[in-house]
């Protein structure tokens, strides 16, 4: 086994090692809206679920050279924001929405996911998504090196699922129909495989 001390590695080493071997990890497609109606639109695999009562989810966003990105930006002025599950039916727009734009373009312009009207949120969802999931922000934990904000952990509460017919089965989400499609590291990606039960100890 190779032992690694992480303060001896760059920030980039360490971001290698995390994104290769935290594997496969799921991905959020979200939408925000800044104070003047831009809709903002990034993919994040630092994502997960954190409680089911509240119904909570993280999502982790690196920070650049200290500045808020438009996402974290957003989700702190309006407490809202929609995540969407990425799956194969939208991940190539997706790709396409992790480009550099300046904070006053919206990543609609080049996409080609399409705006539909939230339930409960003011934020749109996209109409691209077989899962949406309206939330707004329930606790904002800035993560500190050296006095340093480096990142912003957001912890969302969801308000609101919508859900495609044909994935919604009998009260539980088909993952076939779903398909869902995971990160790996550099460009790879990776869709759902061999599934099996394992059942658990009583």
């Amino acid at each position: 086994m190779h032992y690694l001390d992480p303060k001896d590695l760059t920030q980039r080493e360490n971001y290698k090692l995390l994104i290769g071997s935290i594997i496969p990890r799921p991905v959020a497609v979200v939408s925000t809206q800044s104070a003047d109606g831009i809709v903002n639109i990034a993919p994040f695999s630092f994502f997960n679920i954190v409680s089911s009562e509240p119904v909570i989810l993280s999502l982790a966003i690196q920070r650049k050279e200290g500045e808020l990105k438009d996402t974290a930006r957003n989700l702190l002025a309006t407490k809202e924001a929609v995540v969407h599950i990425l799956d194969q039916t939208n991940v190539q727009e997706a790709n396409k929405t992790a480009a550099l734009l300046p904070a006053d373009q919206s990543e609609l312009t080049v996409s080609g996911f399409t705006t539909t009207t939230s339930k409960t949120i003011a934020v749109p969802g996209l109409k691209e998504a077989n899962v949406r999931l309206e939330t707004t922000l329930h606790q904002h934990v800035p993560i500190k090196k050296d006095q340093q904000t480096t990142a912003d952990l957001l912890l969302l509460e969801v308000v609101g699922y919508q859900i495609a017919e044909d994935v919604y089965q009998d009260g539980k989400i088909d993952p076939r129909a779903l398909q869902a499609v995971s990160r790996l590291a550099g460009n790879s990606y990776a869709t759902i495989g061999e599934i099996f039960d394992i059942k658990r100890p009583s």
